[in-house]
């Protein structure tokens, strides 16, 4: 009998949702689909009631399945609006601040792309998760670094410091980074384009999560 996963879903939205009403929908049936322990709210562009407004309508859903809520790179807007926690970039603003304005209590987490230094510097300093990637081709972010699947296998030996592993992860190809370590897998795309459907995304990584971890 398989035991528990080890590992387990990081999603995260589309950079632009033209339909907030129907997003919200698909993010409902996705929750119920399986476990999944996060939902990071990633707009581009958008200005900040447009942010707030987001916020207000999924957060509650995913509070109603036990989800926490995560906004990306706005610290400021994440604790005025009650979020779970905040995602930094290294390039978008130092932990520390981050810290100061969400508190001691919320979760922060931070991008250290493919520097496990960096992650243990930041890890040091109370981050409450690092995030290593890319590692595939990913169309969601231009900026990215392609990372070694190795950095996941160091980082789970040596460090308690949960990581994410993020960038153009699909259901096909994320078993080796299950295997490797990671303790959460970061998906955008291989959610909400998923052939069958964001819902059938989340039952079919959870399954290939219990059969490989």
């Amino acid at each position: 009998m398989p035991g528990e996963p080890s590992c387990r879903l990081y999603v995260i939205t589309p950079e632009k949702i033209p339909d907030l009403p129907g997003f919200a929908d698909l993010l409902d049936e996705a929750l119920n689909a399986g476990d999944v322990a996060c939902v990071q709210l990633r707009l581009k562009d958008v200005d900040d009631a447009t942010i707030s407004t987001f916020v207000k309508k999924l957060m509650p859903i995913c509070h109603r399945h036990d989800v926490a809520f995560i906004l990306n790179n706005r610290p400021d807007l994440a604790a005025q609006l009650g979020c779970d926690g905040v995602h930094v970039g290294i390039d978008d603003m130092p932990y520390a601040e981050a810290r100061r304005i969400m508190g001691p209590d919320a979760t922060v987490g931070v991008t250290c792309k493919d520097s496990r230094h960096l992650a243990m510097e930041l890890a040091d300093e109370g981050a409450d998760y690092v995030a290593f990637g890319a590692f595939f081709p990913t169309t969601t972010k231009s900026d990215t670094v392609p990372a070694d699947i190795e950095i996941v296998e160091i980082w789970s030996e040596t460090t308690n410091v949960p990581c994410v592993a993020i960038g153009g992860i699909t259901v096909e190809n994320c078993g080796a980074l299950v295997k490797a370590g990671a303790d959460f897998i970061a998906v955008c795309s291989g959610i909400w384009n998923y052939p069958q459907g964001p819902a059938a995304a989340v039952r079919d990584f959870n399954a290939l999560f219990v059969s490989v971890g």
